[in-house]
C-alpha cells in the first residue's frame, strides 16, 4: 500500500483529487493512503444540516459526497485518507470503517491514550477525567447527554464509488480547537472536541501521521 504525504493542503484540490484517483482506477491500481493537514475549512456531509453550521464566519464551507454531519479541519489535525479497494480487499463497508477506528484507537494507545466507540456515533471519544484509565464505557449513556464526559479526538467519514472508498479519519493533535465552537460537531449540539496536546500528549504531527500510517496499512 503506497502512502503519499501532501503536507498542507487546501481541502477542495484534495477533495477533486480524491474522486478523480477513485473514477480512474483499475481492477490491478494499488490501494493508497494520503496524509495531509488542510487549511481551515469546514465540511458538510450528503445528510448536513444548515442549522449545524452556527456562525462559520470566515472559514470557508465545503458541501462534500461523505456520510455525516459538518466537521472541522485545520493545521495540527492528522488527515488520513484510505483509497481502498473494498471488492478486492475481501471486505464490506462496515468492516472497513471497523478497521478505520480501530486504526484510531491503536494510534492513541501508542501515545498511552485510551479511545472509545460510542454506538450510533462514528468517530473516537476521550474520556475527559481519565483520557489514560483502560476501564471501558459501559452502561446506558445519558438520556439527554449521550456524550457527558467526553470528548471526541477524531472524526470518520467515508465515500464508497464502484466499490472503492475515499474520504477518511482525522485525528487532532495539536490545533486550534476554536472553530469547532462556530459548528455542532458532527450533528452534536454541545459535542466537546479535544486533541492530543489537551490531555497532555506532547507529539509531532509528523509522528503521529506516522503511527496512524502505519496502524492503517497494517488493518488495509
Amino acid at each position: 500500500m503506497l502512502i503519499r504525504q501532501l503536507g498542507l493542503v487546501d481541502y477542495l484540490p484534495t477533495y477533486d483529487a480524491m474522486q478523480a484517483f477513485t473514477a480512474g482506477r483499475e481492477a490491478d491500481t494499488p490501494d493508497e493512503i494520503w496524509l495531509c493537514e488542510h487549511k481551515p475549512v469546514f465540511t458538510q456531509g450528503l445528510a448536513g444540516k444548515a442549522d449545524h453550521l452556527l456562525m462559520p464566519g470566515d472559514i470557508p464551507v465545503v458541501q462534500t459526497n461523505r456520510g455525516g454531519q459538518v466537521t472541522y479541519h485545520g493545521p495540527g489535525q492528522v488527515m488520513a485518507y484510505p483509497l481502498v479497494d473494498l471488492q478486492r480487499a475481501g471486505y464490506y463497508v462496515k468492516e472497513f470503517v471497523f478497521k478505520l477506528e480501530e486504526s484510531v484507537i491503536r494510534t492513541l494507545a501508542h501515545f498511552g491514550v485510551t479511545g472509545h466507540r460510542v454506538a450510533g456515533a462514528p468517530g473516537i471519544y476521550v474520556r475527559l477525567e481519565e483520557p489514560f484509565g483502560h476501564a471501558a464505557l459501559t452502561g446506558p449513556a445519558h438520556p439527554s447527554d449521550p456524550f457527558r464526559g467526553l470528548g471526541k479526538i477524531s472524526a470518520l467519514g467515508i465515500k464508497v464509488s464502484r466499490h472503492c472508498t475515499y474520504h477518511g479519519a482525522a485525528l487532532n493533535v495539536a490545533m486550534d480547537l476554536t472553530p469547532f465552537d462556530r459548528i455542532n460537531p458532527c450533528g452534536y449540539a454541545g459535542l466537546k472536541t479535544i486533541d492530543l496536546s489537551t490531555i497532555g500528549v506532547q507529539v509531532t504531527w509528523d509522528e503521529a501521521a506516522q503511527v496512524l500510517a502505519s496502524q492503517l496499512a497494517a488493518r488495509l
